[in-house]
């Protein structure tokens, strides 16, 4: 009896034949780079939140997610799921189990948005408030948001389904590792953020910033900086965002009356402090404090975006920012011959603080 031989091992060969022509076609590609554009979308999102968590935490609260969890609980397990899906996409790992999950933030993030368009337009929300999904990086509107996130994330999360391999390892190592480290990333950088001189980089308020740009609302509720303090358009300003009420200001008075004076007697950079108190505040601060420096009442909305902490100041030369400072600003409340209280916010200002 003879023996044939064993039929040729053509099938198994044709396998990964066929997976690789599956990895090189249009769809994949178009899927891959839709994925890859998503991811990149999604970990902007995350540090404009993870620097400035206590900004999220408010934003968490303020749509009334925090219904089963604490408003922090909520914004730790967001973070770390936005920093996880967005690195298993920008590495293209486009498995379901990071699709999905994918998917399901799509989803919620229009969900969100619309429901803050809806309220806005009937006039149940103020249009400052806005989602955000992306910190206070970026201005937008609530109507402006949805349409927004619906072409950087409904279109590219579809596309990102388009040629999805079907083989190979659901967890590869590698990029399931660095999908880990996204998330640890992105709640490790909201734990110390607080601590690192981010202001800059975490508000919308930094050197070479216009006083003009920094609005709040839509249409004709639009109302900005410039418009409220207009002063600041020329010459050299100190400006002070602050809570009348805290600690840290009240404090203070007394050096800022002195700077303030002194100012007036050699034409320094006059002193003007910002807060969103009501007027019975400001009134109480009058005269209980006696401040000589000017107070003004300026909305919430306008300066909620310009800090992390209170207070916070800066420098204004002709409606142009030029410096500031996380706390208040050296030059007004250093002592004579001491080291001043403030310093300055960005990398220069780590730089300075380590000397």
């Amino acid at each position: 009896m003879n023996r044939s031989a064993a039929p040729a091992a053509s099938p198994p060969a044709a396998a990964p034949a066929s997976a690789a022509a599956g990895r090189s076609g249009a769809a994949y590609w178009v899927g891959t780079v839709a994925a890859v554009f998503l991811g990149a979308v999604f970990l902007v999102a995350t540090w404009g939140k993870a620097i400035d968590p206590g900004s999220f935490v408010e934003q968490v609260q303020l749509e009334g997610l925090d219904f089963v969890l604490p408003a922090v609980a909520v914004a730790w397990i967001a973070l770390a799921l936005e920093g996880a899906v967005g690195v298993g996409l920008l590495v293209a790992l486009r498995r379901l189990w990071v699709l999905v999950p994918a998917a399901g933030l799509v989803v919620f993030f229009l969900g969100l948005t619309a429901r803050a368009w809806y309220l806005t337009a009937h006039g149940l929300r103020e249009d400052a408030a806005g989602c955000g999904c992306f910190g206070n990086l970026v201005e937008r509107s609530p109507a402006e948001a949805f349409w927004q996130d619906l072409l950087l994330l409904g279109v590219p999360m579809a596309l990102a389904f388009v040629g999805r391999p079907r083989g190979g390892r659901t967890f590869p190592p590698l990029r399931t590792a660095l999908v880990a480290v996204g998330a640890l990333a992105a709640l490790g950088l909201a734990w110390k953020a607080p601590e690192l001189p981010l202001d800059d980089l975490a508000t919308r308020l930094a050197p070479g910033v216009e006083v003009a740009a920094l609005c709040a609302g839509g249409g004709e509720d639009r109302i900005c900086l410039d418009t409220l303090v207009p002063e600041l358009a020329a010459g050299e300003h100190l400006v002070v965002v602050a809570d009348l009420e805290s600690p840290e200001l009240t404090g203070a008075v007394d050096a800022l009356n002195d700077y303030a004076v002194e100012a007036r007697g050699r034409g320094g950079a006059p002193l003007t402090v910002l807060s969103s108190a009501p007027p019975e505040v400001h009134r109480g601060f009058f005269w209980r404090r006696g401040p000589v420096f000017e107070v003004r009442e300026v909305p919430e909305a306008v300066l909620a975006p310009l800090y992390r902490r209170l207070p916070r100041s800066f420098r204004v030369v002709d409606g142009r920012v030029e410096e500031t400072w996380s706390g208040l600003p050296p030059a007004a409340v250093a002592a004579e011959g001491g080291e001043p209280s403030g310093a300055a916010d960005g990398p220069a200002g780590a730089a300075a603080a380590g000397d």
